[in-house]
């Protein structure tokens, strides 16, 4: 869990990426972890599954990469239509993208952000980055959903989980 000067950030101070994401993490009420200086892991409720998200920094680029896990496995029999998908949701994207770990199958949304010379995070940041990683698995993942369960091809799926998302607007 967090220490408690992690969450005594106040929304006009910058601070090293993994702190500030703790510590809007703290104040939604959300679980997180510092795993180290350059490492955060927490769990966001979506509107469709639990995500975990990772936040990691590498200070010799100064670019912090969020990655948000929606919980979902690609089958090997489904694994060129999950391809396919991404493709076609990547598309769709303008900040992060969709990708699969070639090594256990995880489908995951990252994306690299690059902070200015002083590598430091607002809250405004912050919150931009979690809530677009969070609005982006929730926007696509009946689309992964009717793939991989229900058995639509990667257009229809896509075509379907847009408009179903368009009508919840």
């Amino acid at each position: 869990m967090m220490r408690p000067h992690e969450a005594d950030y106040i929304a006009s101070e910058d601070a090293a990426p993994v702190e500030m994401l703790a510590a809007l993490f703290d104040a939604r009420g959300w679980l997180c972890d510092i795993v180290s200086e350059e490492e955060m892991t927490g769990e966001v409720q979506g509107s469709w599954a639990k995500y975990q998200i990772r936040g990691i920094w590498r200070a010799e680029d100064n670019v912090l990469q969020l990655i948000c896990l929606p919980d979902i496995r690609v089958t090997s029999e489904k694994r060129l239509q999950a391809y396919e998908l991404l493709s076609l949701v990547n598309e769709q994207m303008w900040l992060g993208h969709f990708d699969m770990w070639s090594n256990s199958d995880v489908l995951l949304y990252r994306h690299g952000a690059l902070l200015s010379d002083d590598g430091m995070l607002s809250i405004a940041q912050a919150q931009a980055l979690v809530e677009t990683a969070i609005d982006e698995c929730d926007r696509f993942y009946p689309a992964f959903q009717f793939v991989l369960w229900g058995d639509k091809s990667p257009r229809a799926a896509l075509d379907s989980a847009l408009v179903d998302a368009a009508g919840e607007a």
